[in-house]
């Protein structure tokens, strides 16, 4: 894992500079700080900060070909590179290191931009042709690793592993495009390419760039799909050859995901996703394994119990972190700093907390549950829709209604009392079954309420962003089922954009952790799509056969418990006693003013709410999540950025320098 960074001047005016990539790669230092790379010819340059986990004392990077003509930079771990390898070998290929960023390039000089569909990996690559003058980006199918540029009025293009890195040339101002906050307010994420900064674009998920001084080019190589429904599926199987199947999948994902020159430890939530990939991971190695955990001083939240019978059912030595009230409100700015982007939600500050035990107690990678819920049906969003469709059959039968009681049993009492309002809150749009955004228009009709807060137009402003979003849908997307529409709209937006950005290799790479995550193994996410429906939501029990899969490496404790999703407590981290002044101060009416994204009367009335102890509810919560964030991005990035000196010349930096027909190492 490492982070990546470059520049390429289109016109040829310009040559690369050390001096700027030694500042890009200063402000990427927390992904890689085992060594760093630089590679200089003439109007492009790469450079790398790398975290040592595969041939520790041979993969320095940039790596070249054999003739030195193409020279890569790579973050992330190629899974399958061993088996790659012996196939370019057997062609004539000639390796220098034991790296799966070699195999990565030795694949691209036989295939082009081909090579990234035989990729079983997490991956942010960049490759410079020293022949053609073009420079090549490529990203991982679920955006598991990021990757962002832009491009300077002079024909300029940088990118780099994150934004910040970017920032630091002087010809990158950073201005917060306010469009994309109000996208962030309603869809928890900007959906790619856009980002929270004007100008500013990430290379989206299953996509690739080339550029040279004809242009910039980006398109797609790879999309999550799902069958027909009705068309021509194949004939049934017996459910217990589709769990043999899953099960064979999973744990050969799991298997190449332990491939690492370092220890490996696992993440244990205390559900049924994680507990199965730790007892796999238990299952495939000698050692006894060693697995990470977050409790929570708020009951509300807490989970320890679970953790604990798990870890003593594996026998792991377990590793925990409680994290209070205080601590999310004390690190919140700095998960914001690694974040980059407004949030709605405070989850990702007890896993900034949970990376750096990993890292204090000597981890460079864990494997994690990330992607069983969008893949298998685990979410009460899939539910709910289900719920909802089965209710617009026949409208006016509130008693259908009162099965959202079964997800969501605070509202038990509602569905007694007060149906018409149960039915009004879940019933708007009940009957617009054919909408794309049938399954999520609940949540989205709710979270626009925080709009609000945000100054411009209001609520009727919704339709640019769904057009947008609408555009990006696959071209079958109508003719799949209700429920794989729902998890592409979970996969493409919650899960890459949010999931796996902000929660994921953000709080992990913080501290230098590499998050691995058998469940996204393109063989298995593509053989869960291709099921039948029925095989992962059977009737409102999600999960079927993850659970049949897992029967026999887990207690019935674990495998029996009601799904509680990962969430964390959002007001009570920052109107306490002894709260961090920044909150106040940047809620106050200087700062929002400041910014001029927010109303200052909402806000001041959220913050007397808060101050007095008064109820709050989900929405509130996220409001209260989404502006503070929104504040500190505008405060961190836009009025007060200081990029990082650049990296010093006591610090190990290799530097290729290449000449018309040679190269010069300068260590």
């Amino acid at each position: 894992m490492c982070g990546i960074a470059g520049v390429f001047d289109r016109s040829g005016r310009e040559r690369a500079s050390e001096e700027g990539l030694r500042r890009m790669l200063a402000m990427l230092r927390h992904r890689g700080p085992d060594e760093f790379g630089i590679l200089l010819d003439r109007e492009a340059g790469l450079g790398s900060a790398r975290l040592s986990i595969i041939d520790i004392g041979g993969g320095s990077q940039p790596i070249a070909n054999e003739d030195r003509t193409l020279w890569i930079v790579f973050n992330g771990e190629i899974f399958n590179y061993l088996e790659l390898r012996a196939e370019l070998e057997a062609l004539g290929h000639r390796f220098r290191t034991a790296t799966d960023t070699e195999v990565v390039l030795h694949l691209y000089q036989r295939y082009g931009s081909r090579c990234l569909a035989r990729l079983n990996g997490q991956f942010a690559i960049a490759i410079w042709d020293t022949r053609k003058r073009k420079l090549f980006l490529g990203r991982d199918r679920l955006g598991v690793r990021p990757l962002f540029y832009t491009e300077t009025p002079g024909k300029t293009l940088l990118f780099a592993s994150e934004i910040k890195s970017l920032l630091s040339d002087r010809r990158v101002r950073a201005e917060i495009d306010s469009d994309v906050v109000r996208q962030i307010f309603l869809f928890w994420a900007p959906p790619a390419p856009h980002t929270a900064f004007r100008g500013v674009v990430e290379l989206p998920p299953g996509h690739f760039l080339s550029a040279d001084e004809r242009g910039i080019r980006v398109e797609r190589y790879w999309e999550n799909r799902f069958p027909e429904e009705g068309g021509g599926a194949p004939a049934p199987r017996r459910f217990e050859e589709v769990v043999e199947e899953f099960r064979a999948l999973l744990t050969d994902a799991c298997r190449l995901r332990l491939r690492a020159d370092v220890p490996v430890g696992a993440y244990l939530s205390g559900g049924l996703d994680s507990s199965a990939i730790a007892a796999l991971v238990r299952r495939s190695s000698a050692s006894r394994l060693s697995t990470f955990s977050i409790s929570f001083s708020d009951e509300r939240y807490d989970e320890s119990a679970f953790q604990r019978e798990m870890a003593s059912h594996l026998g792991t030595e377990h590793h925990m972190i409680r994290a209070t009230h205080e601590d999310i409100g004390r690190v919140f700015p700095e998960v914001v700093w690694h974040a980059e982007v407004p949030m709605m939600r405070t989850a990702p500050a007890p896993m900034f907390l949970l990376s750096k035990l990993v890292r204090d107690r000597g981890f460079k990678v864990v494997l994690t549950g990330e992607g069983a819920d969008e893949f298998l049906a685990g979410y009460d969003i899939f539910k709910e829709a289900k719920v909802r469709r089965f209710w617009a059959r026949q409208p006016h039968a509130l008693r259908r209604a009162t099965l959202l009681k079964r997800l969501y049993p605070d509202i038990g009492g509602l569905a007694q009392s007060h149906p018409e309002l149960l039915a009004a809150f879940f019933g708007e749009g009940l009957d617009e079954t054919e909408s794309p955004w049938y399954s999520h228009a609940v949540r989205w009709r709710n979270n626009a309420r925080t709009w609000r807060f945000l100054r411009g137009d209001g609520p009727a402003a919704e339709a640019p962003h769904f057009e947008r979003l609408a555009a990006a849908l696959p071209t079958n997307f109508g003719k799949w089922s209700p429920l794989a529409r729902a998890q592409h709209l979970e996969i493409d937006i919650f899960l890459s954009h949010y999931l796996l950005s902000s929660q994921g290799d953000r709080m992990g790479m913080a501290h230098s952790i590499e998050g691995r995550f058998p469940f996204l193994d393109f063989r298995l996410t593509e053989f869960c799509n291709r099921l039948d429906p029925r095989l992962k939501l059977r009737v409102l029990a999600e999960k079927r056969l993850l659970k049949a899969a897992a029967e026999p490496w887990l207690p019935e404790l674990i495998r029996g418990r009601v799904k509680r999703p990962y969430r964390a407590p959002v007001h009570r981290s920052f109107f306490h006693e002894g709260a961090p002044d920044y909150v106040r101060e940047l809620l106050g009416p200087r700062a929002l003013k400041d910014s001029a994204l927010f109303r200052l009367a909402p806000v001041a009335q959220l913050v007397a709410k808060m101050s007095k102890g008064a109820p709050v509810g989900e929405t509130d919560d996220m409001a209260l999540a989404g502006i503070l964030s929104t504040q500190l991005v505008h405060y961190l990035f836009v009025k007060n950025f200081r990029p990082a000196p650049p990296l010093r010349a006591t610090e190990p930096v290799k530097v290729c320098r290449l000449n018309s027909r040679h190269s010069e190492d300068n260590p």
